[in-house]
Formats: structure tokens, sequence, C-alpha cells
């Protein structure tokens, strides 16, 4: 696969649709192309303690953020006709169809990949774990800023390229 957008999400609390931040990294002929990321205003509006310890991320982040609807409409034309790639698919696609929900946007059906599995089926146990930054390093990648949305999608836009 050469062409695609790797997407990740950060959420405010357990709700899949309290998104509150997204990052997309798009790839044109196995380089990428370009990179998008945002803060967004998460729907329930408040911070579990788990998801703040995990992505540092906090009700004073996100106060002034424009809300999802405002976010989608930059990404949307970013990825048109693309194929959407996420580490852990389940979790992104859930969180996308969620915030479409709540929001009652129509979802446009989007095709995700799943660099998660693709990493359990090319590795076959040659690895502690399936994590990302663990399959990222596998890859020959260095994520460094795990859990940050953009840095997410763009280790696994990297494991993508080689995985899929």
């Amino acid at each position: 696969m050469t062409d695609f957008a790797a997407i990740g999400f950060e959420t405010a609390n357990e709700c899949r649709c309290s998104v509150c931040s997204v990052g997309v990294v798009i790839v044109r002929n196995g380089a990428i192309a370009d990179t998008f990321y945002s803060l967004i205003h998460p729907e329930p509006e408040y911070y579990q303690w788990f998801c703040r310890q995990v992505h540092g991320l906090s009700e004073a982040d996100t106060a002034d953020a424009p809300v999802f609807p405002l976010v989608w409409e930059q990404v949307a034309p970013l990825i048109e006709g693309l194929p959407l790639v996420a580490h852990n698919s389940a979790f992104d696609e859930g969180c996308l169809k969620a915030v479409f929900r709540v929001y009652r946007m129509d979802y446009p059906d989007y095709t995700f990949h799943d660099t998660l599995a693709a990493s359990k089926k090319h590795f076959r146990g040659r690895l502690p774990d399936y994590q990302l930054q663990t399959v990222s390093a596998a890859c020959g990648y260095d994520l460094r800023r795990h859990h940050h949305a953009l840095a997410d999608a763009e280790a696994c836009a990297h494991i993508a390229l080689q995985l899929l």
C-alpha cells in the first residue's frame, strides 16, 4: 500500500466519542506528503484521570479547541479517497464512528487497515509485545512522543509502509 492516511485519536475519558486530539499523516506514492494535528473540544466534556496520565492533555488544553465537526471539515478533504490506517484500528475506527454519531454526521464508511494485526502476522511472536512503540522500533522508527496523536500516526504510517 503506497497511498493511505494514517490516523490516531486520543480520548478525554472512557467514552470513544470523547476525542480530544487527532493526528493524520497522508502518504502518497510511498512517502509522507502531508500531516495534520488538532486538539478537539471533547464531548462529553470531562477528563478521566487515567486518560490524562496516558496523553498528558487536560481541560485547560482543549477549553478553546474547536469541536469535532469543525476539525473534521479540515481532515475530510485530506483523506478523501484514501484508506485509513491505524494501530489497533478497532479503537480509532470506534472513536470516529462514535463521534460522528454524537454530532449526527453522516459516516462515509471509511475503510480501515490495522497495523496491529499486520504486525502480529508479520513478526509472529518475535516481539515482546505488539504495542505501537515496540512495533515501530522493530520497523526502524523511533517513536519519541507516544500517545501524541500525530506522533502515533507518524509511527503507524512508517509501520504500514513496511507491513501493508
